[in-house]
């Protein structure tokens, strides 16, 4: 049967989205949700890295770039957000209409509620309280088209002859498709093996891993719908590592700002020039 997946209620957000995004069919930021802030993302050695701030909640903010249906089948920790298992692209996703965008702000679990993202020390996050701490750190949207159906030629008439029921019957029988080909979907065990693993830097970091918590549950609703997908394989995958940012700092992943040298004054003696000041408010 066609993939089960879901819809999410969509919300209009603003365009400071596209400036740090990460993607080509899709966009895909990580939202700050306490202070709103969009991470900006840090490109290093072939990956994208975003600092995590300890404590604070998060979304994973997604949109459609094309004008048709995507499906983005979505991974914290090497964890399905929707379903818990151990992630993989053959597995349940959120549907996005042409255009759409949303926030996934947490495990979903029901088709009303989400626990909520939020960043924590590895050893506290969901994926490691379950027995899979191999992939804390990473953020992975597989992205896939939808198949569209295929135009149906119907030849030109040139002429009619009568046919009786019961062998118009049985011809249609014998043309007609079984049930299970017309709406079976790519088998998952072909899908092959997962995106090469990250280049990891040499430095070790200075404090624990960030990883991602289980947190408060909260309001989210979702629809479900059936997409069957143009191939077995993502159209688009999408990986986002995150740390601290002392940790990045330490694997040299961001550069530490250089401060200002003091600026010494020649003449401290000498009173400031005065001019006419601007009125109060």
């Amino acid at each position: 049967m066609k993939r089960i997946a879901y819809i999410a209620i969509c919300a209009a957000l603003g365009a400071s989205f596209e400036a740090r995004a990460v993607g080509g069919i899709a966009d895909v930021t990580i939202v700050d949700r306490d202070s709103g802030a969009i991470l900006s993302p840090h490109y290093y050695r072939g990956e994208y890295w975003v600092a995590g701030n300890p404590g604070a909640r998060y979304a994973i903010e997604i949109r459609n770039r094309l004008g048709e249906r995507l499906l983005a089948v979505t991974s914290v920790d090497g964890v399905n957000v929707v379903s818990g298992e151990t992630a993989g692209w053959d597995q349940a996703g959120y549907v996005f209409g042409p255009g759409e965008r949303y926030q996934i702000t947490g495990w979903r679990k029901t088709d009303t509620a989400v626990a909520a993202f939020t960043f924590t020390d590895s050893p506290n996050s969901y994926a490691e309280r379950t027995g899979r701490p191999a992939n804390v750190g990473v953020i992975g949207v597989a992205i896939f088209r939808e198949r569209q159906p295929q135009p149906v030629y119907a030849p030109p008439v040139i002429g009619h002859t009568p046919v009786r029921p019961e062998a118009q019957r049985a011809d249609e029988s014998a043309q007609a498709p079984p049930l299970d080909a017309m709406t079976q979907t790519p088998a998952a065990g072909a899908l092959g093996s997962a995106a090469a693993p990250m280049q990891r830097a040499p430095t070790p970091a200075p404090t624990p891993k960030l990883g991602t918590g289980h947190g408060e549950r909260e309001y989210s609703y979702v629809n479900r719908t059936e997409f069957s997908r143009m191939q077995p394989q993502p159209n688009e995958v999408i990986r986002i590592h995150y740390d601290s940012l002392d940790n990045l700092f330490a694997m040299g992943i961001v550069k530490r700002p250089r401060p200002a040298p003091p600026t010494a004054n020649p003449f401290p003696a000498s009173p400031e020039s005065q001019y006419v000041p601007d009125p109060p408010g």
